[in-house]
């Protein structure tokens, strides 16, 4: 079955020639922008038809290479942070960690079911605070070699950072990237509706570790059930070590120091510095050089795991380049703000209730052609805003819609770079994720549709 189905980089060229299909049918349309602070926002009322701009076959051949200089910070980044942490693994810490780890399971079972909890409520906790998004790329680099070692299967692995961090993204109560965007050209006070926020994060996240965890133990009981096992017995960990028993001698300890070391600082940086991939990749670098110091790697050594990290990341630069390429047609195109007005317009009669789901999958729609928290947060929160007000719907409970459309529809949806270039990490099959995300993503999506009612008819937000 896994064979027949296409490989992802098929995949995205199939939706790009669809999205190239579309311009001719779609009618091309644009909307005034103005800069805000920085940002470039839709002006209310300004819709318009322009010249229209369908795309021809010479858009199928250049799209691709347009995407990679779109992303290219985010393949740069991929290839400098896979080869350092390339560097780490060689050193064998991050093994006889993990081994530790399995033996500490091992020895005291009680314990071992709340280590998949404990982790993905901190990727949670990173997703909904400085909207974690971008950095999974590295984590399931650990947290798919940790799954294994618990008795798993990589799609454990991926879910606890991947699932983990999207949960928070989707049920954020301060993400900067997400809320502060959106409150801010919502006219809404920074961080304001905390309480309420607080809530929908902890039921978000509690509905997903649940969902995870009925699967792993699923996993657990019978390894043969997992989609992903025969990939997984044929899975290549030579970059996470030789599995061998290893020492945790001090070289090693010191390594997993300046591991943890730098995920704090990370998480710093991101937090109160304003760090983003640059620094990311900056920080990655220099823990890889230190650990190649501790462990005295010869500097070949350390140059050979360095290329062959960032060769393991190869698929994953290839396919979030051709992802960017789709919105590259879309937005040639022009049809962009025309499906934004169209939606938007047809919500007019209907009571709140209604119209808060219609918001909620709007965004989950347009999501599809603008898979960023803050694109997105620019293009329709000057129309959904005023469109709130006159809906009677307050402006928190649109700034709602829009976080659950734009979050939830990231861990699903083809165009995103991010959940394609995981996918390619972790050597997953599009189709195979999305079996296994489906159903969570539906439930999630449920639990989503009833967070908005509260707000929308029970009491102004």
């Amino acid at each position: 079955m896994l064979k027949k189905f296409p490989d992802t980089i098929l995949i995205i060229l199939g939706i790009l020639l669809a999205f190239i299909i579309l311009t001719w049918i779609v009618p091309a349309g644009e909307f005034a922008r103005t800069l805000i602070d920085g940002r470039t926002v839709i002006e209310p009322g300004t819709y318009a038809r322009v010249e229209p701009s369908p795309q021809g076959v010479g858009a199928f051949f250049t799209a691709p290479i347009r995407g990679f200089v779109e992303a290219a910070q985010i393949i740069g980044f991929v290839f400098l942070v896979g080869g350092a942490f390339s560097i780490v693994t060689f050193t064998g810490a991050v093994d006889a960690g993990l081994q530790r780890i399995i033996h500490f399971s091992r020895r005291h079972p009680s314990y071992k079911r709340w280590i998949l909890p404990l982790v993905i409520t901190l990727f949670s906790l990173g997703g909904s605070t400085f909207g974690m998004s971008e950095e999974t790329l590295v984590f399931v680099l650990i947290t798919i070699p940790l799954a294994l070692a618990l008795g798993y299967d990589s799609i454990v692995g991926v879910a606890i950072a991947f699932v983990g961090a999207g949960l928070g993204f989707a049920g954020a109560f301060i993400n900067p990237f997400t809320i502060g965007v959106a409150q801010g050209i919502a006219e809404l006070p920074p961080a304001s509706g905390m309480g309420y926020r607080l809530i929908v994060w902890a039921v978000i996240t509690l509905v997903g570790i649940w969902y995870v965890m009925r699967y792993a133990r699923k996993v657990e009981l019978n390894k043969e059930a997992s989609p992903v096992y025969e990939i997984d017995q044929t899975r290549d960990l030579s970059a996470f070590g030789s599995g061998e028993e290893l020492p945790l001698n001090l070289p090693r300890k010191l390594v997993l120091f300046a591991l943890l070391a730098a995920l704090i600082v990370l998480v710093i940086g991101v937090s109160n510095w304003h760090w983003y991939i640059d620094e990311i990749a900056g920080l990655f670098i220099a823990l890889g050089i230190a650990s190649a110091l501790i462990m005295r790697l010869s500097g070949d050594d350390a140059i050979q795991a360095f290329v062959n990290g960032a060769k393991d990341m190869m698929t994953a630069a290839l396919v979030i380049g051709l992802a960017r390429g789709l919105i590259v047609v879309a937005e040639d195109g022009k049809i962009i703000d025309t499906i934004l007005n169209g939606i938007a317009g047809g919500t007019d009669g209907l009571p709140a209730y209604l119209n808060v789901q219609i918001m909620f999958f709007f965004q989950s729609f347009l999501n599809f052609f603008v898979p960023s928290g803050s694109g997105q947060a620019a293009l329709t929160m000057p129309i959904m805003a005023p469109l709130s007000d006159l809906l009677g719907i307050s402006r928190q409970t649109a700034v709602l819609a829009y976080q659950f459309g734009d979050g939830l529809s990231n861990m699903i949806i083809p165009t995103s770079g991010i959940l394609m270039g995981i996918l390619a990490i972790a050597k997953i099959p599009y189709n195979v994720w999305l079996k296994w995300m489906l159903p969570l993503f539906l439930l999630l999506s449920l639990v989503a549709m009833l967070l908005l009612i509260p707000p929308a008819v029970l009491f102004h937000w």
